[in-house]
């Protein structure tokens, strides 16, 4: 009889660490993987205790996986499914795989196994996240001189020990390539079931792994945040990560910008979307990004912004965006992806200040492994500057130092680059917020000991600061605010009346004043503003933070942003409500008597359109395509242009005869899409058809049959394109059942 410890060791093991992350463990085999890899997945085993500290012939270092199994799609629900960064660099330098004469360099390396596609777009994704771009040829393309080239790539050469290496040198692959039983190794084997469902196997033990998400669930946070009310200022910063890529608490570094009431966001790191509800912003209200680089944990967000309703615009020099979109582009598996259909792109010039709207910004090159820019803000005000410094992942002076060289053809910078480095670093300022997390590509807080900037901010770090820090510079908490020019308006009605102008367009300004004349009302998280069931003389109107619908009848929990109207239908009609919102955040939303609003309505002839408005509205938010990220005047927009159609029960054909400049929404009866005879999908109620052809992905010849008499609505294509969640969500659908048809 086998004794307890013996059977441990040839059992196999799963753990469920969150949403979509699993871990296998085969200790005989000395395998461990992690299965599925989001955003943040590091941090999920750090809380697990998955990854944690060791000691091994007097050397520290942490324990953590061997191995990943990739998803077999792109995407789950809209965000990155595989994001391999940070998990390979933890197995490479934190776990000491590549460190040589590291214990735990034994001649392995970090194993990836998926299918073929996806596996080889964490390859080359890796290999952008840990070089940016690769030859002077892709320097110059940005607008580079031959000479800045050179010295662009000279530094790239210096901080990456004189050789870019390709991923394959890093990372062993396991290609997934059929269904059948693959080993892994040493006698643990591995297959697929399903499109992202598989079975792991180790002598008589087996364990099934399910990658796949619900249809409405998310990936989670690995850290509560809280939720903070906000007062907008005229221009303030608030502090929206101080963390870096291994600490489980905070979020990573980035910054959100008021500015004369629209939001700006500095970098996009994982899970910013939780972080933004936590402040009560939505992301429909984000008016631009500044970007610093391209490293995941200032970049694996940006799914995010490309599931807003409209193009955020997209602020960084044509030297960092072209590593930020090469590198998205090799993370979603496109040699040359068009991302103009989800960013409104605009050009920063290193050195030179570019006034948008009266915010001004300032770009400086930062020696770093990939191309990076420090950002200068500033506003004129009581009659000097009001300036903000965000020093994202810079490098230390003595680091930079060791690396001058007088050569000009040898990895590493010229003296004068870092001196011109240096004096950047120093400006004075009000604020200025530094990475000071240490080692060889990081800043240190002791070269700012003589900065005399009014604030300094000590952020991506992971360690709590140490006295000499915390004399040097301050910390600061998420959601804490530093204000550099105080507003003296009524922000709140200001965001008010802008969105009753988008909500009834023709309407003469002067017919809202009677409404703005109400009191603004504050609602703390958690808050229920109306239930189900329950009359109401009050319509609200939400200016700031976000809200849950929900309906007993319904699974689904929608999202209400900004401009929305909450009980406008119950109100006006003197009936019950449908629905129950509740806040999510601190909310503020303008208090309308329902009488008063009534009358407003009447007195415009807006009551049936409302009306129709509203049943559109309704329809629309069943929809998985349209029922979140959807803001009020693009909801009105959209249901403004459906066009309700019938199908016949039998009635087929190929989907390239109909009109491809549309996009077919089934609001009652059964469709089957098909591939020849093969039945790829049933579509029902909420669901659609047509997204290849509004996609221009015509390889497949797609057909289609009304399996019953079918109700569609209609949508033109050309107001889809204006709106990068639905075109976002529409590709997912695509690669979807594309790797569907493949597995």
């Amino acid at each position: 009889m086998q004794s307890i410890a013996e059977t441990s060791k040839t059992e196999i093991s799963k753990i469920e660490v969150s949403t979509g992350i699993y871990w296998v463990e085969v200790p005989e085999a000395d395998l461990r993987i992690l299965c599925g890899c989001p955003e943040d997945s590091v941090k999920h085993l750090m809380r697990r205790g998955l990854i944690s500290p060791k000691t091994k012939d007097g050397v520290n270092y942490e324990s953590g996986p061997n191995a990943i199994l990739l998803s077999d799609t792109m995407l789950q629900n809209g965000a990155f499914a595989n994001q391999a960064e940070f998990p390979v660099l933890q197995m490479l330098y934190r776990q000491g795989m590549i460190m040589p004469n590291h214990p735990n360099n034994t001649g392995r390396k970090p194993l990836l196994i998926g299918s073929p596609n996806q596996v080889e777009a964490q390859l080359a994704y890796i290999h952008r996240g840990n070089y940016g771009l690769l030859s002077e040829d892709e320097i110059r393309a940005t607008g580079a001189s031959a000479e800045e080239a050179r010295d662009l790539f000279r530094m790239k050469l210096a901080f990456s020990f004189g050789k870019l290496q390709a991923s394959e040198e890093l990372l062993d692959s396991l290609i997934l390539d059929h269904n059948d039983w693959t080993e892994i190794r040493d006698g643990v084997e591995i297959r697929r079931l399903q499109l992202s469902r598989f079975e792991i196997r180790y002598r008589e033990h087996s364990v099934v792994v399910d990658l796949n998400l619900e249809r409405f669930q998310r990936y989670w946070s690995p850290y509560p945040l809280g939720f903070h009310e906000i007062n907008r200022a005229y221009f303030s910063v608030i502090h929206s990560g101080q963390g870096d890529g291994w600490d489980i608490n905070r979020p990573c570094m980035s910054s959100v910008l008021c500015f004369q009431g629209k939001i700006y966001i500095i970098d996009t790191g994982p899970n910013v979307i939780y972080s933004l509800m936590a402040l009560g912003i939505g992301v429909n209200e984000i008016e631009g990004i500044f970007h610093t680089h391209c490293h995941d944990d200032h970049f694996s967000g940006l799914t995010t912004l490309m599931r807003a309703d409209h193009r955020i615009k997209h602020f960084a020099t044509p030297l960092v965006r072209a590593s930020i979109f090469k590198k998205l582009a090799a993370l979603m598996g496109t040699a040359n992806a068009d991302f103009s259909e989800y960013f409104e792109t605009h050009d920063l010039v290193f050195d030179q200040w570019l006034d948008i709207d009266g915010l001004e910004v300032k770009p400086v090159l930062s020696p770093h492994p990939v191309e990076t820019s420090i950002l200068f803000f500033r506003t004129f005000w009581d009659g000097d500057y009001r300036t903000y410094a965000h020093l994202a992942d810079i490098a230390s002076l003595g680091v930079l130092e060791r690396m001058i060289t007088k050569d000009p053809t040898a990895p590493g910078i010229s003296r004068q680059c870092f001196e011109r480095t240096k004096s950047a670093y120093l400006e004075a300022v009000e604020l200025k917020k530094i990475d000071a997390g240490g080692g060889y590509i990081h800043g240190s807080a002791e070269d700012f000991a003589t900065d005399v900037s009014e604030r300094i901010i000590l952020a991506h770090n992971f360690a709590p600061l140490s006295k000499e820090e915390k004399m040097i510079g301050s910390s600061a908490p998420f959601g804490i605010v530093d204000v550099l020019v105080p507003d003296y308006t009524d922000s709140q009605r200001h965001l008010a009346e802008k969105h009753l102008a988008h909500l009834f367009p023709g309407i003469s300004p002067g017919q809202f004043k009677k409404l703005l004349n109400n009191p603004i009302a504050t609602f703390k998280p958690g808050s229920l503003i109306l239930r189900e069931g329950v009359y109401t003389s009050t319509i609200y109107l939400l200016t700031t933070g976000n809200v849950e619908v929900m309906r007993r009848d319904q699974e689904r929990v929608v999202i209400m942003s900004t401009g929305g109207m909450i009980g406008e239908y119950s109100g006006l009609h003197d009936l019950a409500a449908r629905e129950t919102y509740r806040s999510i955040s601190y909310v503020h939303a303008l208090a309308l008597p329902a009488e008063s609003y009534l009358e407003f309505v009447k007195s415009n002839n807006l009551y049936s359109e409302i009306l129709r408005l509203h049943d559109n509205r309704c329809f629309l938010k069943t929809t998985w395509l349209f029922g979140e990220s959807i803001g009020p005047q693009l909801e009105n927009t959209l249901a403004r242009h459906l066009q309700p159609a019938n199908l016949l029960s039998g009635q087929s054909g190929p989907l390239r005869e109909l009109e491809a400049n549309q996009l077919y929404l089934i609001k009652q009866g059964k469709v089957s899409k098909l591939l020849g005879e093969r039945l790829v999908q049933q579509l029902g109620e909420g669901d659609f058809f047509g997204e290849e052809l509004i996609l221009n992905q015509t390889t497949e010849h797609f057909s289609f049959r009304a399996d019953s008499p079918v109700s569609i609505y209609q949508l033109p294509a050309e107001l889809l394109h204006k709106v990068p969640v639905v075109m976002w969500k529409l590709l997912e659908t695509y690669r979807e059942t594309a790797a569907s048809l493949r597995h």
